[in-house]
């Protein structure tokens, strides 16, 4: 009976082993495929050459240390693929405990921008693998996070960080704050249900998450998130109008429990200038 339960045992790792080695070759000719006619290098220098592109010394580097707090905590250690995030990010699909998070690094994430690769195909994310290794080859850690930050979506029709900047705060990326900065690195993750137009609330909901990575990884220290999170923030909107939305009344630490509206209803934002409409001249 042993003998019988090992042998099982040993069949189905046999099946396991063959079935993975035949996904991630299925996503290495996939990765083939995509990039037959148009390379890796070629897609990345024509978003490169795109005329609001903003080079790495441009971005803001709180911009840079949130986005990488949130999205993606070891992507100056690993080559495209972070193995534990990946599972940790399987755990928080099932633990109720854990912030909900993908699996997908920076690297992947600004791959499939480049190609469009919006399938949430095994064969596809296997795929993305490839050629985030590959894009780490080619480029330093600094122009990678760049190249995502000049590609992806921040919500209300804005296409990286020069429209994002300009859209949401009227100035270029390298003139926003921190406050600024932080918010705008939370959108990618659901720029539907983030974009500032319509979910600030949610946006600024997120904005405390992304502080406290900030500070669990070190970038800044609990003061310093305090003080950025009382930082108010501008929004420019199309025809001259610009909301301010304030802080907390009382100026409060950073508490991922707040919430705008429970702060209205406390009596810890004022009405008054809480969403005051300016124009702007």
């Amino acid at each position: 009976m042993k003998r019988f339960l090992r042998n099982c045992l040993l069949i189905l790792l046999l099946l396991v082993t063959c079935a993975g080695g035949y996904i991630v070759w299925q996503g290495h000719e996939k990765a083939q495929e995509i990039t037959a006619e148009v390379s890796l290098e070629q897609a990345a220098q024509r978003a490169m050459a795109a005329a609001d592109y903003t080079p790495p010394d441009r971005i803001p580097e709180t911009l840079k240390e949130a986005t990488v707090a949130i999205e993606d905590r070891r992507f100056y250690e690993h080559q495209g693929l972070d193995i534990i995030g990946l599972l940790r990010a399987a755990a928080s699909q099932f633990l109720p405990d854990m912030v909900r998070s993908g699996g997908s690094t920076i690297g992947q994430q600004t791959v499939k921008n480049l190609y469009g690769l919006f399938e949430p195909t095994l064969e596809i994310k296997v795929a993305e693998v490839f050629l985030a290794s590959q894009l780490n080859d080619l480029y330093t850690k600094d122009e990678i996070l760049a190249l995502y930050m000049n590609i992806i979506n921040y919500g209300d029709g804005h296409i990286g960080i020069t429209n994002a900047a300009r859209g949401y705060f009227g100035v270029e990326p390298a003139g926003l704050s921190q406050s600024q900065c932080v918010i705008l690195a939370g959108i990618p993750n659901s720029p539907a249900n983030l974009q500032l137009s319509n979910h600030y609330e949610a946006a600024r909901n997120r904005e405390q998450l992304i502080l406290q990575a900030m500070v669990r990884e070190e970038y800044i220290s609990r003061e310093q998130a305090d003080a950025i999170w009382n930082e108010p923030v501008f929004l420019q909107q199309s025809g001259g109008a610009a909301f301010f939305c304030d802080i907390p009344a009382d100026a409060g630490q950073v508490d991922p429990d707040f919430s705008l509206q429970q702060g209205l209803r406390d009596g810890k934002v004022s009405k008054g200038t809480r969403q005051a409409v300016q124009w702007m001249g």
